[in-house]
């Protein structure tokens, strides 16, 4: 009996400690989050040696796997390495999706979320993507949904009446430019929508909807 359990409980031991190798899709996964800049290679280069490297293995002869020399590969720009974020981790940590089109958003008339309370109560336009919507039963149908842009959040209310006006935009939407009345009270700005339209950004996120 005793060298049985001896057996297995150093089986037990080797497999524990043995981590089943990464495929393909996970090595993508992690270049593009830039978890390889420690090694010197740029989020471009370490996807092409992903590839290389989900080929290799002890069953492998040497010299089958291709794509093991890297070519000279142009670096990620700001925006790209801000989308490849987005797109592997949920978090752009160096930069929202609007702070890269920040230039054309000001020149439209666009307040930014920071701006919000020290701008004058009236018209205004307010840009973002979209993280939250709301619509609670007490509310009589308004909608509540909530823009982020590189600065902060912005509250925008949604009546009835503009949702019917804008059902597809208000409901689809990624990322929104609203036209409406602004009102602060008590250190809070919500924004009265009048007027949505979508926002095209090169990456966003899918909003949490009416939880």
């Amino acid at each position: 009996q005793r060298p049985t359990a001896r057996r297995r409980t150093g089986r037990g031991r080797k497999q524990a400690g043995r981590l089943p190798p990464l495929d393909l899709p996970a090595l993508e996964a992690l270049a593009t989050a830039g978890a390889f800049d420690s090694l010197g290679l740029n989020r471009r280069e370490a996807l092409w040696t992903a590839g290389a490297v989900a080929q290799s293995g002890a069953n492998r002869l040497p010299g089958a796997v291709t794509g093991t020399t890297v070519p000279q590969l142009r670096p990620m720009s700001a925006q790209e390495q801000s989308a490849a974020d987005l797109w592997a981790t949920g978090v752009a940590a160096d930069g929202h999706p609007t702070r890269f089109h920040r230039a054309a958003l000001a020149a439209a008339g666009v307040v930014t979320a920071a701006d919000l309370l020290t701008h004058p109560v009236g018209r205004v336009k307010v840009a973002g993507t979209v993280s939250h919507r709301q619509r609670p039963a007490t509310a009589g149908g308004t909608m509540f949904i909530n823009l982020e842009d590189e600065t902060g959040l912005i509250n925008v209310i949604v009546s009835r009446g503009c949702q019917a006006r804008f059902r597809s935009t208000a409901l689809m939407s990624r990322a929104l430019m609203v036209r409406g009345r602004l009102e602060s009270h008590e250190g809070t700005a919500n924004v009265i929508a009048e007027h949505l339209a979508p926002l095209t950004l090169p990456a966003t996120l899918p909003s949490r909807d009416f939880r």
